[in-house]
């Protein structure tokens, strides 16, 4: 996952409050029950010694969400009476939840929130296409169209000469308009940085389009007979979109298991375990985080200072390094913030084998060894 949008989150002190709200249910006492919840969480976080401002703040955002359509839920991250982030979740929380803590509580959001596999959408016919841009939970905008020849591409049966001369002039023009189509993707791919390709329409039209994609494309490029107003073209895209988040996933995961064994020198492309990870983030080492949230060792308590380099497993080692302000913080959190601010990603591993969890629940592969 690209941790970029948490960036606002790191740019204020602690502490914060984090909320995770469940809308997946909705009823006719759907805003009674919002309202009913904005108030326990409130007092939630009052309980936990939130500051009246920032509990009010908090309360006044879930109550916003009485009548919202929202399928899943939604997090908010507040301090000093401010709700600074709220992003749309992609899959409900096993309830809702508030925590008060020196650190925002971001590591539910790798399995919550959409990973945003951006698809250029390709809607095909004979006689050119229209695109698409898809991100996260269905938003779309416009990304351009490109119409190719225009004759009449209707296609007869009879054996005489001159029909046969026009068959001909009418599959030279879908082969035209089929490389215009795919020239023409191509750019829109590039320029959007799109990662993934959606071909919609026949199959005929569909397969002339693929054959003539560059190959750097191959490997984005899914296929879907669902057209413009098909019920079923929007599930079709959301699998799609499912999909590659769970290839990319796995290709990650076996990407941190061949780094965990040395070379010949001994040296290791990965490390595992909270101190091996906590030491990494101090040497700004994580190129990405590996975290499995139930793990026993994501909620141990470290250290952290106010950057985001300063953490350590124990107060004195960060005493040490000079730091004189040190606050305690779950791992996972620390571990997180240092990844926001350093440009690393990280990659939720709750559908790993147990054998392929990194020890403790938390991992890295390295920038360097």
């Amino acid at each position: 996952m690209d941790l970029a949008f948490l960036h606002p989150l790191y740019e204020h002190p602690g502490p914060w409050a984090s909320v995770y709200v469940d809308t997946s249910r909705h009823t006719e006492s759907t805003p009674h029950e919002r309202s009913l919840v904005a108030r326990a969480l409130s007092r939630d976080l009052a309980g936990q010694g939130a500051d009246e401002p920032t509990c009010r703040a908090v309360r006044k955002a879930v109550e916003e969400l009485a009548h919202s359509p929202e399928p899943y839920g939604r997090a908010l991250f507040a301090r000093a009476g401010e709700v600074v982030l709220d992003p749309p979740l992609a899959a409900a929380p096993s309830g809702s939840s508030a925590r008060w803590a020196p650190l925002p509580h971001t590591a539910p959001l790798l399995d919550l929130a959409d990973e945003d596999p951006v698809c250029v959408v390709a809607y095909i016919d004979r006689r050119g296409a229209e695109f698409e841009l898809r991100g996260a939970l269905g938003s779309s905008q416009d990304a351009g169209s490109v119409a190719g020849r225009q004759w009449l591409l209707r296609r007869t049966t009879t054996a005489d000469w001159s029909v046969r001369h026009f068959q001909l002039r009418v599959e030279n023009t879908w082969d035209h308009n089929a490389a215009e189509i795919a020239d023409a993707l191509a750019v829109c791919q590039e320029e959007t940085g799109a990662d993934l390709v959606v071909l919609v329409g026949e199959e005929q039209e569909r397969h002339a389009v693929l054959a003539r994609l560059p190959s750097r494309l191959l490997d984005q490029v899914a296929e879907t007979p669902h057209g413009v107003g098909s019920r079923l073209l929007d599930g079709d895209v959301e699998r799609i979109r499912a999909d590659h988040v769970r290839k990319r996933a796995a290709e990650e995961l076996e990407r941190f298991l061949a780094a965990r064994a040395p070379d010949e020198e001994g040296r290791t492309g990965a490390v595992e375990g909270v101190p091996a990870v906590v030491e990494a983030a101090r040497e700004h080492r994580i190129d990405e985080l590996l975290i499995h949230p139930d793990a026993p060792d994501t909620g141990r308590q470290v250290w952290i200072g106010e950057e985001a380099d300063q953490v350590a497993v124990r107060r004195r080692d960060l005493e040490a390094l000079g730091e004189r302000h040190a606050w305690p913080a779950r791992a996972d959190d620390a571990l997180l913030r240092s990844a926001v601010e350093t440009g690393a990603a990280a990659l939720s591993v709750t559908a790993a084998t147990v054998d392929q969890v990194p020890a403790g629940g938390v991992g890295a592969l390295l920038r360097w060894a």
